[in-house]
């Protein structure tokens, strides 16, 4: 098999961002714009990636300390082909190179697979289409036959080649023995006195080379990015097919114009889910699971039948079959749920596990802790897992019933069949089956006055 390079160019400092960050570093739903490029790039298995990076300098290789490509520098950025130039010493000189673009993130990987495909054969591919308003684009230039002779940039053509409508996106793919020839060839005599790469198009037809046009399935596949409004555009865009997948897999959206997949999400039948809903990393909801409107999940698995109620939050979480969670819980990373348990309104957990049918509902916060099955938390207790050095454990359990406003001090362990009253503050273990209680002895004080606010003349 040909071994395959891809080089992807992310110098451009990105003038109308109006931001200190580096253009690629911009994130699109959730990922650096150069990270969507890189992962389209990887899943072609290339035997070389090279980036290609100048504005910004360190910031963006640093960006990605676990990238295993090799990062070239262009300095000074004098234009696409002084770019690919750079990268010429890294590449397999026998393989093909594929040139992608750090600010185009949504090129699909079958569309570059086509290129690749067709530069195997010998021939130069780019990556064209057709606009009803080619304003700023290079344009294709073919002959009579329809062969395609030259891209020329929009500042460079003549009044004739402004009609054209087919336009280059710069993407491309060829065989790295004509590339570095080619590039070697390249001269600056332009508009911007810049080194184009699309130069070597009227190289390739002297040197009897096909110049073979591919185009992608849409051409939010080619958009790049040059401001924060294109920026928005796009993004909205991706959010409209990731929408229109999930309805085509049956999954129930409550208005597909406000949902914001930022990762991947995995859904089985009978999925509903409400408007304003923010899904990142990678989560998975099983059959007949809702999420209601405002809620937002980060690398969570919710089990079938699990309702989730308005403006919840989880994150690194799992949860059982036929839970309910919330409205306004937190299930805060290392937090499980099993199967039937429940957690109210203003409830938060922490790298704790409530058992199978357990129930937390109403304002409390359980942390570090293990909770059996069939546990009642009654409203406004609070595991105090943190002595301000350390975290502690707290265990409870099967079949506790804890009263309103009980403080677990950890470590500690609520025995089996326990019963805490309410207002306890339990600092030992609590036996099974008992009842088990620490309230201040009421009193009043008869004839006290209540502080009066003093006036000020």
């Amino acid at each position: 098999m040909t071994a395959l390079n891809v080089v992807v160019l992310a110098a451009g400092q990105g003038k109308r961002m109006y931001s200190n960050l580096p253009k690629v570093l911009h994130k699109l739903a959730g990922k650096p714009l150069l990270q969507h490029v890189m992962d389209s790039a990887n899943a072609l298995n290339p035997s070389k990636l090279c980036i290609v990076y100048g504005h910004g300098g360190e910031a963006v290789p640093n960006a990605f300390p676990e990238c295993s490509a090799t990062w070239v520098i262009q300095e000074p950025q004098l234009g696409t082909g002084h770019a690919v130039m750079q990268t010429i010493p890294h590449l397999d000189p026998d393989g093909l190179t594929l040139i992608l673009y750090g600010d185009v993130p949504l090129t699909q990987t079958s569309t570059l697979r086509r290129l690749a495909e067709i530069a195997g054969q010998g021939k130069l591919a780019v990556l064209s289409l057709e606009l009803a308003d080619p304003t700023g684009y290079g344009r294709i230039v073919r002959n009579n036959l329809g062969d395609i002779t030259a891209i020329v940039e929009h500042k460079d053509a003549s009044s004739d080649q402004l009609t054209i409508r087919e336009v280059n996106t710069g993407i491309m793919a060829m065989p790295t023995k004509h590339l570095g020839r080619w590039l070697s060839q390249l001269k600056n005599d332009n508009a911007q006195k810049e080194f184009y790469l699309t130069d070597i198009i009227v190289m390739a037809v002297r040197d009897n080379v096909t110049v073979a046009a591919v185009h992608p399935s849409g051409q939010w596949e080619t958009l790049g990015i040059n401001s924060k409004v294109q920026l928005a555009e796009l993004e909205r865009t991706h959010q409209a097919h990731i929408a229109r997948a999930l309805l085509e897999q049956g999954v129930t959206l409550a208005d597909p114009a406000r949902i914001d997949v930022r990762g991947t999400l995995n859904c089985g039948q009978d999925v509903f889910i409400d408007i304003n809903c923010i899904f990142e990393g990678n989560v998975t909801l099983g059959d007949n699971v809702s999420v209601s409107m405002g809620c937002a999940l980060k690398n969570v698995t919710v089990a079938s039948g699990t309702q989730i109620a308005p403006y919840s939050v989880l994150e690194d979480a799992i949860v059982g079959a036929d839970c309910r969670i919330g409205p306004y819980a937190r299930l805060r990373p290392g937090t499980k749920l099993c199967d039937g348990a429940h957690v109210g309104n203003f409830v938060e957990l922490k790298n704790s596990e409530l058992g199978k049918g357990s129930k937390a509902n109403h304002l409390a916060y359980v942390g570090d802790a293990t909770v059996g099955s069939n546990v009642n938390i009654g409203a406004g207790t609070i595991t105090c897992n943190y002595d301000g050095a350390n975290k502690h454990r707290t265990i409870i359990e099967d079949d506790v019933f804890i009263g309103s406003d009980t403080q677990l001090v950890a470590p500690v362990t609520v025995r089996k069949g326990a019963t805490l009253g309410a207002g306890t503050t339990l600092t030992q273990e609590a036996p099974a089956g008992e009842l088990t209680i620490s309230r201040a002895s009421q009193i009043t004080i008869p004839g006290w006055k209540r502080p009066e606010k003093i006036s000020k003349k």
